[in-house]
């Protein structure tokens, strides 16, 4: 059910008590979200962000099912911090940019299903009123009804390729423009197109902020990097309800000791490794895939539990993925992703 916002967002710190008061503490591992990330809704001119109508009233019946725990995104951060353990198949709806179809299309069909959601505001298109952009009345009528107000720059610009400079002063004005036309001050920011790395997360981590998300694939949990969060995409051609149910269902895959450190790629192709988290087993099934390949890439065992990837060829500009998957048993997936971003062609 939704909830009625303050004008101040509740502390984390408040629902982390609550939760662990009604909860048991899960081992990290298990202890694990799947975050949806939607668009557009019914604007089939944008293809790349938009989810279509009837693809998305199937998502909403499905996630309304018993099937699923859909909770409020600060809820589940707020778990991640306590320890408490959330249930199988927890699931949080998230939205950017605060395109117009978001209000017209999908919150009266979330509404009516009474399912709560996270919406990640990029503030200069809706001060300079751009088309096919909701309205800051609109915005407020969403909030004052219990929407999550998260903070998605004001400039929608690519983070990486800025200044920390600027990147605080783009995140500032845009929290300042939150609070002063919503009443609220956001503890939640979404990477406009899911760019980060070193830099960026400092940007982010010193503003304040409880965690951040990317556009990433895979299942956070209580041991994931709070500023680093990944979202599975339902948009575009990412949209069918068999994609919905497999992420949906998908199991955290913890890995520690990741390289390279920084997202922002000043070696490519990347000496990419990563170390599976203890209690993960059957890692004979792991595989991992590129962006950029088009088959698994291939992996290197260098112990029991560390793994290096190497990759045939150079990613090409701008964004780049790696997906990890490992089966767990009754048609389940663990999933991690990473996001590269690279300002130039191979090395």
């Amino acid at each position: 059910m939704l909830r009625t916002l303050s004008r101040t967002v509740a502390p984390l710190a408040l629902l982390g008590l609550a939760i662990a008061a009604m909860a048991q503490t899960a081992r990290p591992a298990e202890n694990g979200a799947v975050i949806f990330m939607y668009h557009r809704f019914g604007e089939d001119a944008y293809s790349s962000t938009n989810t279509g109508l009837d693809r998305f009233v199937s998502h909403v019946a499905e996630l309304a099912s018993t099937k699923y725990r859909v909770l409020p995104l600060p809820e589940i951060i707020a778990a991640f911090e306590s320890g408490a353990a959330l249930p199988d198949r927890t699931l949080a709806i998230t939205i950017d940019d605060a395109f117009l179809s978001v209000y017209t299309e999908a919150w009266p069909r979330l509404k009516k299903a009474g399912l709560p959601f996270t919406l990640f505001v990029a503030t200069n298109p809706i001060d300079q009123r751009v088309a096919r952009y909701m309205t800051w009345d609109q915005l407020r009528e969403m909030a004052v009804a219990g929407v999550t107000i998260g903070n998605h720059t004001g400039s929608h610009g690519h983070m990486p390729t800025r200044t920390p400079e600027e990147n605080s002063r783009d995140v500032a004005q845009a929290q300042r423009r939150l609070e002063t036309e919503l009443g609220v001050v956001p503890k939640l920011f979404a990477y406009p197109f899911g760019e980060n790395g070193r830099a960026v997360i400092a940007t982010i981590r010193e503003a304040g902020f409880a965690a951040a998300f990317g556009q990433h694939s895979g299942v956070a949990h209580a041991g994931h990097a709070r500023l680093v969060l990944p979202r599975f995409a339902l948009s575009g051609g990412f949209d069918s309800l068999e994609r919905l149910n497999l992420a949906a269902n998908a199991l955290p895959l913890p890995m520690v000791d990741v390289t390279p450190t920084d997202t922002v790629l000043g070696r490519n192709p990347p000496e990419m490794g990563f170390t599976v988290a203890e209690g993960i087993d059957g890692l004979g099934r792991l595989a991992c895939y590129a962006s950029h390949e088009s088959g698994p890439a291939r992996l290197e065992r260098l112990g029991e539990r560390r793994f290096e990837i190497r990759f045939s060829r150079p990613f090409g500009a701008g964004r780049g993925r790696v997906n990890c998957t490992l089966a767990a048993g009754n048609g389940r997936w663990r999933w991690f992703g990473l996001q590269f971003y690279i300002a130039g062609g191979p090395d």
